[in-house]
């Protein structure tokens, strides 16, 4: 801290230079707190405490397969199971094949096996007396400005209409809120399961999945050995899992969110490494007869290590420090952008730990060169212009 103030006056030496370098190092920062609010909200798909109450029952060899609907009073009549329900994917884009939305046909009671979801009574019972209802999140809501009562047009992934159309139109009839904000129903819509079933003429009586609440989640691993074991040596094998490791096992086939926000900032970090390493060079060689003169000052050859070595770990912590800040203020918008799917958009110890650690790291690295390189400088010939 004793020379706090010269690293500082080094640093702005060239203030174009050092805000343009300051600039890069916040926008590389400010990606890899975003990215981690990502690779975090995936990760935590499916903690809650209704989720720990909640089992996930997919096809064995692949979630793509479907399942009989008679299996719905078979898992029913298992011991432990409070109440059961089953869905199908949908898919569906809004306009745009772009504006993908995330929608689901569900049963009847569906919403019972998702206490946190919030839906009013009223919005329910429309919901029940109306085939071609939908229920949208109230994220949904607010990104495209819909209303109740509002004709909602989405453009199905997979399945076609009985015209043979994948165009299909929805009537909005209730709105999907949650106690906490973090549900991931806020950002998606549920149609009738009998409506899909009864329209497309793929869908024969078959089931996506199905969700089950059990009564003690102690007893989880047996119940769902009791449901698989409905469903073993036929042609629909199951596999039954927590809702948390059916969701982490139904991201890991679409994506590995790990492996690419790693790579992602590798790729970003290796340019950051290599920009700044070509600042601090030039900022060196630029005031070799200025660290000339401090040694001649009496300033050591570990001093002057030490004044270039702090000015590139400042720069990188600088930068850190303003972009993970960012983070929380520009990440207010994630949860609307991904439709509910990223709930975590603030920057936790953890992250802000591992950042730290990262610019101080890399400020190490990009300094050690030139730190050398001023540590060994010759006053003569640095005065000399040598």
């Amino acid at each position: 801290m004793k020379y706090l103030h010269l690293i500082w006056a080094a640093l702005f030496r060239r203030k174009t230079r050092t805000i343009l370098t300051l600039l890069s190092i916040i926008m590389a920062f400010l990606l890899f707190g975003m990215l981690d609010a990502v690779r975090i909200s995936f990760a935590e798909a499916g903690q809650s405490a209704n989720g720990a109450e909640r089992l996930q029952t997919g096809a064995r060899l692949s979630f793509i397969q479907t399942l009989p609907k008679s299996l719905t009073e078979k898992i029913a009549a298992v011991p432990g199971v409070k109440d059961v329900a089953f869905a199908n994917w949908f898919g569906g884009a809004h306009q745009d094949p772009h504006k993908q939305v995330f929608t689901f046909a569900g049963s009847d009671n569906y919403l019972d096996v998702y206490p946190e979801v919030i839906v009013s009574a009223e919005d329910r019972k429309a919901f029940a007396d109306d085939l071609n209802g939908i229920l949208a999140g109230e994220m949904l809501i607010k990104k495209y400005g819909w209303k109740i009562g509002d004709t909602i047009p989405l453009q199905s992934q997979i399945f076609p209409n009985q015209e043979g159309s994948k165009n299909w139109s929805f009537k909005l009839v209730g709105v999907m809120s949650s106690k906490d904000g973090r549900a991931f129903q806020s950002g998606m819509i549920i149609l009738h399961w009998k409506k899909f079933d009864e329209t497309t003429p793929y869908n024969q009586g078959e089931v996506g999945w199905y969700v089950s609440r059990v009564t003690d989640v102690n007893q989880a691993d047996r119940i769902a050995r009791d449901i698989d074991a409905l469903s073993a040596n036929s042609d629909h094998e199951t596999k039954t899992q927590t809702e948390q490791a059916a969701t982490r096992n139904w991201i890991k086939q679409m994506a590995d969110i790990g492996l690419i926000v790693t790579s992602i900032m590798g790729a970003v970090f290796f340019t950051l490494v290599l920009l700044t390493g070509n600042t601090m060079m030039q900022a060196v060689r630029e005031r070799t007869n200025e660290l000339a003169v401090l040694k001649t000052m009496g300033f050591s050859n570990h001093k002057v290590l030490g004044l270039v070595l702090g000015e590139s770990v400042l720069l990188l912590l600088l930068g850190g420090a303003i972009g993970l800040a960012l983070v929380s203020v520009i990440g207010a918008a994630l949860p609307a952008m991904s439709g509910g799917m990223i709930n975590n958009t603030h920057v936790g110890i953890s992250s802000w730990v591992v950042g730290i650690a990262l610019a101080t790291g890399i400020g190490l690295l990009i300094g050690a060169l030139p730190a050398t390189r001023a540590m060994r400088i010759n006053i003569v010939d640095a005065l000399a212009g040598r």
